[in-house]
């Protein structure tokens, strides 16, 4: 050691990433690395006194869509509010390259259908001066961010870029062109993409209603990009799927890994209409490992919800006709209508509950609706619904919706779990976080702008599971460490983050973990064309530390920008990158 390094937290208990128990330290760092984790006897340039808090590593996000925020905005917000010093775009097949100038309007449409983001805000925020996956490296690279970030090669954008209409009517795809697909995702790769991401669920759709292009995509197909991958010799796999027929679909998932050699990743949520299938699929995920193949299943550790409110993308009323008399007008306006008693009773005479489909089982299930308060219930009980309430109350279910969306001049907020809680709880979600084949995932951060507020995975990972849960088994503060940091990082290849040792990259946190907590998500209009989104922040994040620079201090951002595009698999210090 020399006698003076960078930086030097002082006196933490540190949760190293490993798994293994906290332990008293120091840890310094010395040219955005780790040098030293123990009784640190160098001075810093910079020290942090961590006495009574908790140091980890950056947490690494592995499922984000910042493919659009990436090219004009230097933070990632909500992600670098959490903890995360890695976020990993290009989920889900959806993305904006490789694309061809005549094709910029599709690709906004299928983000905005399937993302949630308006397209005022990608018409106006993104340059589109890239037509190659390369050349949006590149744009992304000469900007810098708070945080590190990592991208795949989307298919949806692959598939339009090779097949034109062919490819967006998702017609079957030719021998040629499954050998120019696997030549772009080949070279995407070479220029840094971690991977190739793909959707074959009919819950992805474009703005005017269309499946995505990669829905009905042939195995074939997918195996022929896989083999591009092979050839490369790099490269991760990401796919969403519907599990209609878990064990066939686990099975095609294990002839194109087997094929290929590529790892892959699969999104996993707990469904109420087959409440038991997660365990069909974990299983079939467990014989494929046993048999060699690397399979794992991206998982969440709450409900996969909507938020609804006033300012939101939808509410109860939403499809009212009487709703739709006023929904344009500015929030003031509108609450002052909503108490107007004429018009209040209109509204609340009008019954769409028989129209089915999303307005029917989601904006009508008043049993499965609560409201979202501050801090945020995400494991409620029944008698917390807006159902029960209003029983309470001797009124309908509608009027107390109503009501609760009206509190706080209009803010109010109600909140939708819709995947992992058809049992009311969330032991699903605990099964499987614990299961060995398992990596958690599925914040969507930068996506969902209006709907769904699930960048803050981390930050409950850590606040519910290890500390708060009262409603069954929580989890080991070390194991949920790992497993978003170090587990996370592994996953796609980045084995230089993740774990507090000397030589990795120097992505820390400290953590007031008493004083953890999640605030309630709030709309705010930050984004190009006045765009708005839903925003949550916490409290307790004392310090966030990214390649050895303080970016965040007490959740405000210092000004400094060090994180940078991770361009492909990274090595562990010491070692090279082998495939």
């Amino acid at each position: 050691m020399t006698a003076q390094v960078d930086l030097v937290v002082r006196g933490a208990t540190v949760v190293d990433g490993t798994g293994g128990e906290p332990r008293q330290a120091d840890v310094a760092i010395a040219d955005g690395r780790i040098a030293e984790v123990g009784a640190v006897s160098a001075t810093g340039v910079e020290e942090i006194d961590a006495r009574g808090k908790l140091v980890t590593p950056g947490f690494v996000d592995i499922h984000t869509h910042y493919d659009g925020q990436a090219s004009w905005d230097g933070r990632l917000w909500p992600s670098s509010l959490h903890g995360v010093t890695t976020a990993v775009m290009g989920n889900c097949g959806v993305g904006f390259a490789p694309c061809r100038s005549e094709d910029h309007d599709r690709l906004i449409e299928l983000m905005e259908g399937v993302e949630d983001i308006p397209h005022a805000v990608l018409a106006e925020g993104l340059s589109w001066d890239w037509e190659s996956f390369p050349q949006f490296l590149d744009t992304l690279d000469a900007r810098p961010h708070d945080i590190d970030f990592a991208t795949q090669v989307p298919h949806a954008a692959l598939r339009v870029y090779v097949m034109g209409e062919r490819g967006a009517q998702r017609q079957p795809a030719t021998p040629q062109d499954i050998e120019a697909m696997a030549r772009l995702a080949r070279e995407g790769v070479a220029a840094g993409a971690l991977g190739f991401s793909t959707s074959r669920t009919i819950n992805h759709r474009t703005a005017t209603g269309d499946p995505t292009p990669t829905l009905t995509a042939g195995e074939d197909e997918l195996l022929g990009i896989a083999m591009g991958l092979r050839q490369q010799g790099a490269g991760v796999l990401q796919v969403i799927v519907d599990f209609r027929d878990p064990l066939e679909d686990v099975a095609m998932l294990r002839r194109i890994v087997e094929r290929s050699g590529r790892p892959l990743s699969v999104s996993l949520t707990q469904h109420d209409a087959k409440p038991q299938q997660y365990r069909e699929v974990l299983s079939a995920i467990a014989e494929a490992n046993a048999a060699g193949q690397c399979i794992r299943a991206q998982v969440c550790g709450r409900p996969v919800s909507i938020v609804l409110g006033l300012e939101a993308t939808f509410n109860p009323f939403r499809a009212h006709a009487v709703y739709k008399e006023i929904w344009q007008l500015p929030l003031a306006e509108r609450c002052a209508r909503l108490r107007e008693p004429e018009l209040r009773a209109r509204l609340l005479a009008e019954d769409v509950s028989a129209r089915g489909g999303f307005v029917g089982s989601v904006l009508q299930h008043y049993d499965k609706m609560f409201p979202l308060t501050d801090p945020p219930d995400y494991e409620p009980t029944a008698d917390k619904s807006v159902a029960a309430q209003a029983v309470a109350r001797g009124i309908s279910p509608a009027e107390h919706a109503l009501d609760l969306m009206l509190q706080d001049e209009g803010k109010g907020m109600l909140y939708v779990p819709f995947l992992n809680y058809a049992q009311g709880d969330l032991d699903a979600s605990l099964e499987m976080l614990r299961d060995e084949h398992t990596i958690p995932g599925l914040g969507d951060g930068g996506a969902h702008l209006g709907m769904i507020c699930d960048g803050s995975f981390p930050t409950y990972m850590l606040t519910h599971w290890t500390r708060d849960r009262t409603r069954g088994q929580r989890l080991p503060l070390p194991f949920v460490i790992k497993r978003q940091c170090a587990d996370t990082a592994a996953a796609l290849g980045l084995h230089d983050r993740g774990l507090l040792r000397p030589g990795y990259r120097a992505d820390l946190n400290v953590i007031d973990y008493d004083r953890l907590h999640l605030h309630a998500p709030r709309v705010i209009h930050d984004l190009p064309a006045g765009g708005r989104r839903l925003m949550q922040r916490a409290d307790g994040y004392e310090a966030t530390i990214v390649a050895g620079q303080l970016v965040y201090r007490d959740g405000q951002h210092t000004g400094v920008l060090p994180g940078k595009l991770v361009r492909g698999g990274q090595p562990a210090p010491g070692q090279t990158l082998s495939s």
